[in-house]
């Protein structure tokens, strides 16, 4: 794939430590001032009306703050944002890239022409960057190296490459992860992904509702020791109370989605805490996603999300066959309960002090990209987060679990990576929703899908 292809997506630098400042002045000429704007910037600090900010030439941000105290640097372009709210682009921790086109799953799918059609996406709904658990093709190492040499033009990428899969276990994409089935396997296949350049380990654990055979825990032990062995961190795939337990007490570094089995208890609560574990997604739109289609999904006529759906396969969603067909899971019953187990669960891990990300488990099919990390950040306001909070979890925080220093919030020397809206998400969270642009770099990104011509 030419790079001049390439360049559009990540650079992942050095975060510039900067202290607030009363003036500054963009580093290089010329840049961009957005004026007349409220600030919410990701950290615990509250919303600054009437602010300021200047992205630099280089598609950082140089300064920011009120705009009473706004230098413009000569040959700058001003644009006013009056009664606009400005927000940090999201970060989606759990996506799979170019999984599913439509309702239909094809390992063939996983082309860069896919990856960045996917990204494309990310970015018109203001997602950022996005961290892909485990079904990547070896060539999106490439395309990620090419990405942290320039400025890129939509979602930037973390990947795991192929997660870890127990041999006839649950997990993976067919004809992309390599299953294991000793401890040896286990830890070959971590060493083969981490010498490949992959940012972090993920692997898969549970029994997908006793169908499948479970990971042996001698085999999580293995790709925990091996990723650590590493420096790189460990995200685990799970489902009952009694495997985080155990992956916590291995040292797991983060689960990519919550406990649904029952509530979570004060030992796991206090492991997680103290052990540094991180709920790196709990993934509630995923869940709830289980059941929605099973009658008239609400959202089908929302502009808002079928701006990236092709007609047939809205379409598909609305016809009573396929409905009937998802309400004929035989655990069709038990989705809601596992979605309310989540959100509780969610919400004492968080009062007991873990660490919680942001993330969707967009791209199997029917999770669209772009779309469900504004549904999640519903479903975390419905499980008694305020918005401030739930915006904090996909930015600032979501970041921090990155380790990206300089993306996530809105201070000088970070990538100036936001969301301008139309109206308060802190007063209302469905405000997400009202995009007026996306700044990636410091570079507005295209809004416009044109999904109805035949792409996915």
């Amino acid at each position: 794939m030419p790079a001049s292809r390439l360049s559009n997506l990540f650079g992942l630098l050095l975060a510039l430590v900067l202290g607030a400042c009363s003036t500054a002045e963009a580093d290089e000429p010329g840049g961009t001032v957005l004026t007349n704007f409220t600030l919410i910037d990701g950290t615990e600090r509250p919303p600054v009306p009437d602010a300021a900010m200047i992205i630099g030439g280089d598609g950082r941000i140089a300064w920011v703050g009120p705009a009473t105290q706004l230098q413009a640097p000569a040959g700058s372009e001003t644009i006013d944002l009056a009664g606009q709210y400005v927000i940090p682009g999201l970060i989606d921790l759990h996506v799979h890239l170019a999984i599913s086109d439509g309702l239909a799953t094809d390992p063939a799918l996983l082309t860069p022409e896919n990856i960045e059609r996917d990204l494309r996406t990310y970015a018109a709904y203001g997602v950022t960057a996005v961290q892909v658990m485990g079904t990547d093709r070896d060539d999106i190492y490439a395309i990620r190296d090419a990405q942290r040499t320039g400025r890129p033009e939509s979602a930037r990428i973390f990947t795991s490459g192929q997660g870890i899969v127990f041999e006839g276990g649950y997990g993976g994409a067919p004809g992309v992860n390599r299953p294991v089935s000793t401890p040896e396997e286990a830890a070959a296949e971590v060493d083969r992904q981490a010498a490949n350049g992959a940012d972090f380990i993920k692997f898969w654990v549970d029994d997908e509702l006793g169908t499948m055979p479970a990971m042996p825990p001698e085999i999580s032990a293995a790709v925990i020791e091996a990723a650590h062995r590493h420096g790189l961190r460990a995200i685990a795939h799970i489902f009952y109370l009694e495997d985080a337990k155990r992956l916590v007490e291995q040292g797991v570094d983060g689960l990519a989605h919550g406990v649904r089995d029952r509530p979570v208890d004060a030992e796991l609560i206090e492991a997680m805490r103290d052990r540094g574990t991180w709920q790196v997604a709990e993934t509630l739109s995923r869940e709830a996603s289980m059941f929605a289609y099973g009658e008239p999904a609400p959202f089908l006529g929302d502009p808002f999300f079928t701006r990236s759906v092709r007609p047939e396969v809205l379409a598909r969603l609305r016809s009573p066959e396929h409905q009937a067909r998802i309400a004929s899971n035989p655990h069709f019953h038990d989705f809601p309960r596992f979605l309310e187990m989540a959100k509780t669960n969610l919400r004492r891990l968080a009062d007991g002090g873990v660490r919680i990300g942001f993330g969707t488990d967009s791209g199997p099919i029917s999770r669209f990209p772009g779309y469900f990390a504004h549904w999640e950040l519903q479903q975390l306001v419905d499980a008694g987060f305020t918005p401030a909070e739930a915006i904090r979890m996909a930015t600032g925080q979501a970041a921090e679990f990155l380790r990206a220093e300089d993306l996530g919030t809105l201070e000088p020397g970070h990538w100036a990576d936001l969301v301008v809206l139309e109206a308060d998400p802190l007063a209302d969270i469905s405000n997400s929703r009202t995009i007026r642009s996306v700044y990636i770099a410091g570079r507005p990104v295209p809004l416009d899908l044109n999904r109805g011509a035949g792409e996915g």
